[in-house]
C-alpha cells in the first residue's frame, strides 16, 4: 500500500494558521475538519514510519 506524503509547512505558515484557527467561531466547521486533517496527517506519517 502506498503511503500518502505528509506536506511541510514552514513555521511562519502554521504560525498564521494558528492565528487565524483562533479567530473562527467555537465549534466551527472549518475547526472540524482541521481536526480530521491533523488525524490524516498523524496516520500519513505511521504509514511512511512502518516502511
Amino acid at each position: 500500500m502506498a503511503c500518502v506524503p505528509v506536506a511541510a509547512y514552514p513555521a511562519t505558515f502554521l504560525d498564521r494558521a494558528a492565528d487565524e484557527v483562533e479567530h473562527l467561531p467555537d465549534g466551527s466547521a472549518v475547526e472540524q475538519m482541521l481536526a480530521d486533517y491533523q488525524v490524516m496527517r498523524a496516520q500519513a506519517r505511521a504509514c511512511a514510519a512502518s516502511r
